[in-house]
């Protein structure tokens, strides 16, 4: 039986995992962490992404433990709508709906997948080799595939890919929280855009809302409070943003300046190793592709044949993604008045239909046949 070596168990490494096993490999995931806890925030799962976790055995739980996207769209801070999304008509367009999920649900899903001694915890990986072997403290591992799934700041990337830049900061910060209880009323999926800054809301399947702040700051600006930074960027904004403000746990608010591999790999392999997810794509959040993009690796890396396909068939699409998105936040957080008002103007009058399959053409991918 072939073996498999997976590092990191974020999303794109368990399901990597579950890929793997389901194409007849030995997995053997290593995590950094001592402990598997409920961390993170909010995501959607696009119509690709929820492709792929059928392909991998969990769309149902998935559905079950998320919530459909009914619609939502485009508003600026006062509340007017600069474009609306119809979720039925979007899911008929792409054959499937989106899913909004918390992090931590998705992956308890994706973990209870796995047998539980497929999971080493509390291994911090030291050194890659291009012919397999793995090396943390005094113990060793040796694959006939490596899968480094270790995420932006992936070791498996420094070790094999040492003239590689790394990651960069893109002069953003990011908040994320999500509110205590369930939220009274209707709330719908949606991005707000003022001149420099953005504010986007997902609501949950339990009734709770994942939402997330950004703005144009330099990397290394900390503010001692986050919370109170958030309500006074955004507390002003539309409805509903200053009730899900209030509602939100203080003390759970994240706060990150936003990173991404700027450079491209000039490939994902190396020898018996393979990057997958944020330490081969990192990108930023703006299409909400990130965790999308690592499913789809998850799902052709065991379906390939081998590492030479993956890397052909994956690296191309990601980092047109990665480019894309990359524009986006750019043009969703743009300062200059004039510039924000042509912008603003330009997506009001884009007819909706044209709107939806320019937002759809990066969520229609489906897995490739064969395994998993």
């Amino acid at each position: 039986m072939r073996t498999a070596i997976v590092v990191g168990a974020g999303i794109g490494g368990l399901a990597s995992a579950i890929a793997l096993r389901r194409a007849g490999w030995a997995v053997t995931v290593l995590e950094r962490a001592p402990v598997i806890g409920a961390v993170g925030a909010g995501l959607v799962i696009q119509a690709n992404g929820m492709r792929c976790l059928d392909a991998l055995g969990v769309g149902a739980p998935v559905r079950a433990g998320g919530r459909p996207e009914s619609g939502g769209g485009t508003r600026i801070a006062d509340g007017r709508w600069l474009a609306r999304i119809d979720g039925d008509v979007m899911g008929e367009l792409l054959g499937t709906t989106a899913v909004g999920i918390h992090r931590a649900t998705l992956h308890r899903i994706l973990l209870d997948a796995l047998p539980p001694e497929a999971l080493r915890t509390g291994i911090g990986v030291t050194s890659v080799s291009a012919d397999g072997t793995v090396v943390a403290g005094s113990s060793s591992w040796t694959g006939d595939l490596v899968v480094g799934a270790d995420g932006i700041h992936s070791a498996v990337r420094a070790a094999l890919w040492p003239e590689h830049p790394g990651p960069v900061a893109v002069g953003v910060a990011a908040w994320r929280g999500v509110t205590r209880e369930p939220w009274p009323g209707e709330i719908e999926t949606g991005v707000s855009w003022g001149r420099g800054e953005e504010f986007g809301i997902v609501p949950l399947h339990d009734g709770r809302v994942y939402w997330f702040g950004a703005a144009n700051l330099p990397p290394g600006r900390r503010e001692p409070d986050p919370m109170a930074a958030v309500r006074q960027r955004f507390g002003g904004w539309h409805d509903p943003i200053p009730a899900l403000l209030a509602a939100t746990d203080p003390a759970h608010v994240l706060r990150d300046d936003l990173r991404c591999l700027d450079t491209p790999l000039p490939s994902y392999v190396r020898g018996r190793v393979a990057l997958l997810g944020d330490a081969a794509h990192a990108m930023t959040p703006n299409l909400g592709q990130g965790a999308n993009q690592a499913l789809e690796d998850a799902v052709v890396l065991a379906a390939a044949g081998s590492l030479g396909a993956y890397d052909r068939l994956r690296r191309r699409r990601s980092q047109r993604v990665a480019r894309m998105s990359r524009r986006i936040g750019r043009i969703s957080r743009l300062e200059n008045r004039v510039a924000v008002a042509a912008r603003n103007t330009l997506v009001r009058m884009t007819p909706p239909r044209i709107a939806l399959r320019s937002m759809a053409r990066h969520a229609d991918w489906r897995p490739p046949d064969g395994p998993p």
